[in-house]
Parts: C-alpha cells; sequence; structure tokens
C-alpha cells in the first residue's frame, strides 16, 4: 500500500480500515441481559392485559346474568299468581322450573329457582297471638345464575315479591318451621333441605337462613307424610325415618302437619369425624385381625336400634380406621373367643367431637375365663385417676390381689397465688400474664377490669408441670365450658409448649396443628403428636371478650396423659371364679369406695371417686 507523505512528513493516506476495525459490537452475555429485561416487560405487560382481559369479560358476563334473571323475573311476575311456583312442589307449587339450563353468546347458564310463601307480621303470623288463620300472604321468587363455562362457583342472587289481587281466605293448611343446629347447639345456615311427600312426586329444596332455620307456610296437612333429609359440604346427615319392619318405632318419624298447626322439627348436623383404632397387647405389640364391636349412644329408632354399629377387623397391623362418621359417644367390645378387653388409651366410653381425629388404642388380653376390668375416674371430672389403689378379693375362694392405675392427669383450679413460679411446686401459682387478667379470687381467671370495662384480651402461662417421665399427652380442656353469650365464640383458647428437659433453649407453645397459629378450644382438645415422648408441659391459656362489658372465666385447666400401653386409671384382672368379689378403691384426696361385683355378670367396673 502506498502512503502519500507531504513536505512536513505528515501522512496523508485516509485510514479507512482503522477506523472500521476500532467500532466496537454488542457481547453475548449483554445481548442475553436485553433480552432477559425485555421478556420481564413483556411478561409484565401480557399479565396486565390478561387480567384486564378476565375482568372485563366478568363484568360482562355479570350484565348478561343480570340482564337473563331480569327477563326470567318479568316473566314470573306476568304469571298469573296461582302458576306462580315450582313444578312439583307441595307447598307452593307453580309451573317454574326448579332449575333451568340457557346458553347465551356461546355461555352455558344453569339458573335455581326458589318460590317461598311470605307470612307478613302486619297482619299477624301463624305463631302470632292473634293467629293468622291465613299466613300465605305473598310470595318471594328468588333467582340464583351460574355460568357453567366458567366454572363459577358464587351465583348472582335476584328476587322479586309478588302479591295477589284476591282477598285473603282462611287457610286449612299448616306449616314446617326447620331448625339445623351443629353438635354444640349453634345454627347452621346455609344448610340444604331436601323435602319430599310421602307417596308422592312433590318435594321440595331449600335452604337454611343465617340463624338456621327454614320456614315453610301453606303446607298441605297430614299424618307422617313429609320425609325431610338435611346436608351440607363436609358435614354430616340428618333426617327423618320410615317405619320399616327393623325399624318400627323410629326416633325421628316423617313430620306430621296439622290444620292452622306448626310443625316444629330440629335436625343436627356437624363436620365429619374420623377414628383411628390401635390394638395392641399388654407389652406393646400389634394385634392383628382381632374383631372388634364398635357402637355408638345415638339411637336411630325405639327401644335400642342404634345410628352406628359396626363389627369389623383391624387389619395385619392391628389398624382399623372410621372415617367420615358422625361425633357421638362410642363403645367399643372384642368380639369371637379370641380377646378381653384390657383397657383403653383414653378411657372408655370415648366422647368422639364433632370435625376431630381421635387416636383410639385398646389393650387386648387373651381370652381367659370370667376376667374384670376396673376404671377408676375422678366424680366431678370424669377424668382417670393414676396411682389409685384397686383391692379385688373374695370371701368365698380367698381370691385376693392389688393393682395400681396407670397414669392420669395434670390439672390447675386455683391461680390466686400469683406470677413468679417456674416450676409447679404451689398448685395456686403460676409463672407470668401480660397483667390484662385477674386471678384475684380464688379458683377463677378473668379478664382484668379498668374505669368499669374489661381489657378486650389477656394471657397467662403456667408454671412447668412435670409428670415424671416421657409420656404420650393425649387432650387438654378448661371449664367451664359454658361462657356468656356476650363475650363471643373462641373466648377461652390455649396453646401447650412441651420438652424433655425442665430446662430448654425455649418453650415454643403450640396448638392442635403443632404451630403457633392455632389454638385448643372447646371443639378442639386432642394434643397434637408432635408432643409425644415429653415430660414436662407448661400451657398458655388466653381469655377474649366481643363485649367489654363481660368476661369470660376458667375456673379449670387440665390434660391428659399416658403411657404407650398402659392404661390411664383402670387395672385388669383375669382368671376370676364365678360368685360375688369385693373391690376397695383408695387414693390420697379422695374417699375411699368399697363396692361390690358379680362374676361374671360384670366384665367391666367404673368406680367414681368423691375427692375430700
Amino acid at each position: 500500500m502506498l502512503r502519500r507523505i507531504n513536505k512536513k512528513g505528515v501522512n496523508l493516506t485516509p485510514n479507512f480500515g482503522v477506523s472500521l476495525f476500532n467500532k466496537r459490537g454488542f457481547t453475548l452475555i449483554e445481548l442475553l441481559i436485553a433480552i432477559a429485561i425485555l421478556a420481564i416487560f413483556a411478561v409484565g405487560i401480557y399479565s396486565t392485559l390478561v387480567s384486564i382481559y378476565k375482568v372485563v369479560r366478568l363484568a360482562k358476563i355479570k350484565t348478561l346474568e343480570t340482564a337473563i334473571l331480569s327477563e326470567e323475573l318479568e316473566v314470573a311476575r306476568n304469571l298469573p299468581y296461582n302458576q306462580i311456583g315450582l313444578q312439583n312442589a307441595f307447598d307452593v307449587p307453580g309451573i317454574l322450573l326448579p332449575t333451568k339450563y340457557l346458553t347465551r353468546h356461546n355461555l352455558y347458564f344453569k339458573i335455581v329457582n326458589t318460590v317461598r310463601f311470605i307470612d307478613d307480621p302486619f297482619d299477624g303470623t301463624i305463631t302470632s297471638t292473634p293467629r293468622d288463620y291465613s299466613p300465605a300472604d305473598y310470595k318471594l321468587v328468588e333467582m340464583e345464575i351460574y355460568c357453567l363455562s366458567t366454572n363459577q362457583t358464587t351465583p348472582l342472587i335476584l328476587s322479586t315479591i309478588v302479591g295477589p289481587n284476591i282477598k285473603e281466605d282462611d287457610s286449612n293448611l299448616g306449616a314446617l318451621f326447620i331448625e339445623v343446629v351443629d353438635s354444640l347447639g349453634r345454627p347452621v345456615p346455609q344448610a340444604n333441605v331436601h323435602i319430599e311427600v310421602f307417596n308422592s312426586s312433590s318435594y321440595k329444596d331449600d335452604v337454611t337462613d343465617n340463624n338456621g332455620h327454614l320456614y315453610i307456610i301453606n303446607v298441605p296437612t297430614g299424618t307422617f307424610l313429609y320425609d325431610i333429609t338435611v346436608t351440607k359440604d363436609g358435614f354430616t346427615t340428618d333426617a327423618t325415618a320410615s317405619s320399616t319392619v327393623t325399624n318400627p318405632t323410629p326416633v325421628k318419624p316423617f313430620a306430621t302437619v296439622l290444620e292452622n298447626k306448626v310443625a316444629d322439627l330440629s335436625f343436627s348436623i356437624d363436620y365429619f369425624s374420623n377414628l383411628q383404632i390401635k390394638t395392641l397387647n399388654s407389652v406393646c405389640s400389634n394385634i392383628g385381625n382381632a374383631s372388634l364391636r364398635v357402637y355408638g349412644k345415638k339411637l336411630l329408632g325405639l327401644p335400642e336400634l342404634l345410628r352406628f354399629d359396626v363389627t369389623s377387623n383391624t387389619n395385619g397391623s392391628g389398624e382399623l380406621n372410621f372415617n367420615n362418621i358422625e361425633w357421638d359417644e362410642y363403645y367399643f367390645a372384642p368380639t369371637g373367643t379370641s380377646y378381653y378387653l384390657g383397657g383403653s388409651i383414653p378411657m372408655l366410653s370415648l366422647n368422639l367431637n364433632a370435625g376431630e381425629t381421635q387416636v383410639l388404642t385398646l389393650i387386648l388380653r387373651p381370652h381367659t375365663n370370667y376376667p374384670l376390668l376396673v376404671s377408676v375416674k375422678d366424680n366431678i371430672t370424669g377424668m382417670p385417676i393414676s396411682d389409685a389403689t384397686v383391692k379385688l378379693f373374695s370371701t368365698t375362694t380367698g381370691y385376693s390381689n392389688t393393682y395400681q392405675t396407670g397414669l392420669g392427669y395434670g390439672r390447675q383450679t386455683d391461680w390466686s397465688g400469683g406470677s413468679g413460679q417456674e416450676t409447679m411446686d404451689d398448685e395456686t401459682k403460676y409463672f407470668s400474664d401480660d397483667n390484662r387478667v385477674d386471678v384475684s379470687e380464688a379458683g377463677k381467671i378473668k379478664l382484668k377490669q379498668i374505669g368499669g370495662d374489661y381489657y378486650e384480651d389477656g394471657c397467662l402461662m403456667s408454671s412447668i408441670f412435670d409428670v415424671g417421665e416421657t409420656v404420650t399427652f393425649r387432650n387438654i380442656f378448661s371449664e367451664p365450658y359454658s361462657q356468656p353469650v356476650e363475650v363471643g365464640t373462641g373466648s377461652i383458647r390455649m396453646q401447650i409448649a412441651t420438652s424433655d428437659t425442665s430446662t430448654p433453649s425455649s418453650w415454643d407453645f403450640w396448638g392442635p396443628d403443632a404451630t403457633e397459629s392455632t389454638w385448643y378450644s372447646f371443639e378442639e382438645t386432642a394434643v397434637n403428636s408432635a408432643h409425644n415422648d415429653q415430660r414436662y408441659l407448661r400451657y398458655k391459656i388466653c381469655l377474649a371478650t366481643a363485649s367489654t362489658t363481660f368476661t369470660p372465666e376458667v375456673d379449670d385447666v387440665f390434660f391428659t396423659y399416658t403411657n404407650d400401653c398402659v392404661p390411664p386409671g383402670q387395672v385388669f384382672f383375669g382368671s376370676l371364679s364365678v360368685g360375688e368379689y369385693f373391690l376397695e378403691i383408695s387414693k390420697d384426696g379422695y374417699q375411699m369406695v368399697t363396692t361390690s361385683v358379680e362374676i361374671p355378670t360384670t366384665s367391666h367396673e367404673v368406680v367414681n371417686l368423691l375427692s375430700l
């Protein structure tokens, strides 16, 4: 390449090549970062557009649903009054379909119709004095619509009231007033009520109101005419029953409605419960394929037809599970000639609360001639008593044997000694509180009062309970169960902390799911298995009120516990002879009890001790 140089020696040759090669491009990493940033913005914009689209689409669907229901209600308003009702309904018969399906703009919809008579208090009601003998004053037409194309779960609801254009006449009909409550007597709102007329195609589907009530008026009269079933998702079922050969006298027969009378019926439903049964021998080995009869206390028919009565075998690992069963008081007995009941953890009978999963361990003993199981309980609390001395003897055969009952429970009934106690040496003291509780009255915890009003909440932490050895904690309770209505629900809550040492690095208080976010209550008492194999326990109890003019009260806190194979408060005597025996049961702090039992008539004797 030739270079041009002037007289002063300056290079005049254009440097095109150098300028081209000195321009820098983007590296691969820079390109990837730029693409990632653009992608983030693009995804954000796309997500925003999708959300806007969904909101707009749902708004259009709501508008369409409103238009559809407006049309349907307008059709109902223009019907003759005696035709405004549901097909096959016994109380408000008419021509409207209970459920209707239709398509609009390529969307599928379901409409659920409800028609009720309304008893207006303006002219009296069927239960007032003086009584309104024509309580069907007007009709309420209510329509719910669901968009099936979008899996809509919460319906749009529109309603209208339609009145007659004729004068009221006295009715020769009656009324059905239905109340639905849970296991604690609290109302169950939005419970599904299905009513069928015996030997007829007429029926009615409706739901209870927020107070658990359903009022149906202008009901045709009849004796044992109405079959009623009450359900709710996740709940048990309660229903009337017909008289049959196997159940000639049902506890809750078909409903009877009399002229100008109200038939009041009450139904009880609640969350499903689960029961897990384990069968072990006296040295904690599993007993498989054991035949057991499991039965409840509730009756389906008189005199002794039980609602739950099942005989089944445990599996090879000694387990038998009953899922989605009703809350009840349950009893258990081995069947056949292989085993006798040698005890249980917890003590029988078993009160299974609604929504609860209970684990029951049955200690089975080999079948012998004439055994006797003795259960010793506190007469007031019903809790098993540990370390009670049980002596069984016979004056005719010379038999005599003495055993100690197994483990039992820890309890505190007084806090008036004040705070500052680390370990439970003085049963009237505790560890600490938040200065919002009042323990000045012996035997009571209340919220502290200031300026005439109570604090809204307050908590107390107990001293450390030492149960002597590692155990399995079962339940924790507080009493009294009944609290003033004004304090609201959840007025008493508890958590527990356990440890295998009295000086852990920290005491972690947990509720029934073994986290700090849940609390034990009157309904939730079973202690989580995370506390198994621990020796030391302390509880935290919190009181709360919805009204500062009322306070909840606590006069007893107690917990139950046991070893894996030692039934609490129970002893077993085997291989007895026929005849009369005497029992002597003693325990420090209790009155001694002496009673007699007849063998083999008695195989399980429950003894209640009264404290001194």
